[in-house]
């Protein structure tokens, strides 16, 4: 599949591709995975955004980078996600491999910091990311939070 990969910040997002994100995140995130909670949050205004678009222009792969002092002080990668009709085709380890390289391309030097799913992080050790501190639920599904040095390969 054939994906058009673009990064934007939220200022420079129409209203159409904010509408097309939160619908998604809400689909995958809020519906899919039956997790309540407020999905659009004061840390989209300040996140670059990664579309990713299939040759129908839909949105198939999605991820917002915080900037380093939103979240935390180094920049952080979430909403990381595939459309249902997307899996099992890379996507989503390209949403990552990109993420990263935005990162280090904006932020050198800093790390990434990333709040993962805890069934996520074998998938996101293989990115140089290791698992800090204890397990914790949030909006009813357990985290683990992971970083990757600057240095990671």
């Amino acid at each position: 599949m054939s994906i058009d990969w673009t990064w934007k910040q939220f200022s420079e997002l129409s209203g159409v591709e904010v509408y097309e994100i939160l619908s998604l995140r809400q689909k995958v995130f809020v519906v899919e995975q039956q997790s309540i909670y407020q999905d659009a949050d004061q840390f989209d205004i300040q996140s670059w955004h990664l579309l990713g678009r299939n040759p129908e222009r839909q949105i198939v792969g999605y991820a917002r980078i915080c900037f380093p002092g939103v979240r935390y002080k180094e920049p952080s990668i979430g909403r990381v996600l595939t459309a249902p009709s997307s899996r099992g085709l890379g996507a989503g380890r390209e949403v990552v491999r990109l993420s990263i390289e935005k990162c280090e391309q904006e932020y050198p030097n800093l790390g990434i910091r990333i709040a993962a799913q805890a069934y996520l992080i074998k998938f996101y050790a293989g990115f140089g990311f290791e698992a800090i501190g204890d397990p914790y639920e949030e909006d009813g599904i357990d985290h683990v939070d992971m970083v990757r040095d600057s240095n990671a390969v």
